[in-house]
């Protein structure tokens, strides 16, 4: 009879064995629990929750702005412009740099050339007077010369001295004063008065480089041509277009990457966008439409609000360079800007 009185404790031990697994389930399932309540206790008491491997994900506090407008003026630099890949494929720069042009002919429709002109010889003195020195003072400058001056001939037997005061104003016009009375007598005498139409002849006419050349044949005479001025160069380096520092070797790198037919307003786009956003001490990055685009990002300011207030010319709502511009530049809010003396 002793046998049935020890089969209770087996039965006890089984019912302790089949419980165990449940209570490890439970213990496991309330760890968490008790692990995210110690975080919560840690936050509300300003330490760090302890490091564990189940700890539940937690919503992420929203930064207040000025946190927030730190944080954007970092991140862009990463996430919205990477620096264009030091191997860059000869096919994926090409892509890039027309990219780039399609996307600023967006920008600027109205692009166009920023000195006043109504013939090819206003065009051809504007230009040469326009070195060391803003179209806009040209602009403002060049009126009064046409005015007294309007042909090759007669700027060809103007008295220098009368030619100088005008030109004052424009910088190093002595020696302006001679390039423009020089080349006006070259016209004269070996063109007949008239603009030649070509290169090798433009660069003959004293004070008269390709630079100068291109911006009379692309815009005078509708004939492609690259205008390499010092915001071309700064730009297209910018983009790691080329490493080429002289205007020449520029020239034909940038060439290369397009085609011939839009090589004039290339230069135009590039031109309007180094004067109005990518300026060359603090390029106005944050305001930049490509962005994206430009191995360069980060090097200006890159807030959005305070880029805006780096804008020139029309983007920013000032007045422009030409006293005369075309239609579609007032016709995009442009203003032109005020004769000599004005204001």
């Amino acid at each position: 009879m002793a046998k049935p009185a020890k089969r209770a404790p087996v039965k006890k031990a089984e019912a302790a064995q089949k419980a165990a697994p449940a209570k490890k389930a439970a213990a496991k399932k309330t760890a968490p629990v008790k692990k995210v309540a110690r975080a919560k206790k840690a936050a509300s008491a300003g330490s760090a929750p302890p490091v564990g491997k189940a700890v539940a994900p937690r919503k992420v506090a929203v930064a207040p702005k000025k946190a927030t407008a730190a944080v954007r003026k970092v991140a862009p630099a990463k996430t919205l412009a990477p620096r264009a890949p030091k191997n860059e494929s000869r096919t994926a720069l090409v892509r890039r740099a027309r990219r780039i042009d399609r996307e600023l002919a967006e920008v600027y429709p109205y692009a166009h050339p920023e000195l006043d002109f109504e013939n090819p010889f206003q065009l051809l003195v504007a230009t040469v007077l326009s070195a060391q020195t803003t179209d806009l003072r040209v602009n403002q400058t060049t009126p009064a010369l046409f005015a007294r001056y309007p042909t090759p001939e007669d700027l060809a037997a103007a008295n220098p001295e009368e030619v100088e005061e005008i030109l004052r104003p424009t910088g190093f016009f002595r020696a302006k004063t001679k390039s423009v009375i020089g080349l006006s007598k070259a016209l004269a005498e070996e063109f007949g008065g008239e603009v030649p139409g070509r290169l090798e002849d433009l660069v003959k006419l004293p004070g008269v480089g390709r630079k100068t050349a291109f911006v009379v044949l692309g815009n005078a005479f509708g004939r492609p041509g690259l205008t390499v001025d010092t915001h071309f160069q700064r730009l297209v380096r910018r983009w790691q277009w080329t490493e080429e520092t002289d205007p020449e070797k520029i020239e034909a790198a940038v060439a290369a990457l397009f085609p011939q037919s839009d090589w004039t307003m290339l230069s135009h786009h590039v031109i309007f966008h180094g004067r109005r956003i990518c300026h060359a001490r603090k390029p106005a990055c944050g305001a930049c439409p490509i962005a994206p685009l430009c191995p360069a990002y980060g090097e200006g300011e890159t807030d959005p609000e305070k880029a805006k207030k780096l804008l020139k010319y029309e983007k920013g709502g000032f007045p422009g360079q030409r006293l005369k511009p075309p239609q579609s530049y007032l016709d995009a809010g442009g203003r032109p800007a005020p004769p000599l003396g004005a204001g």
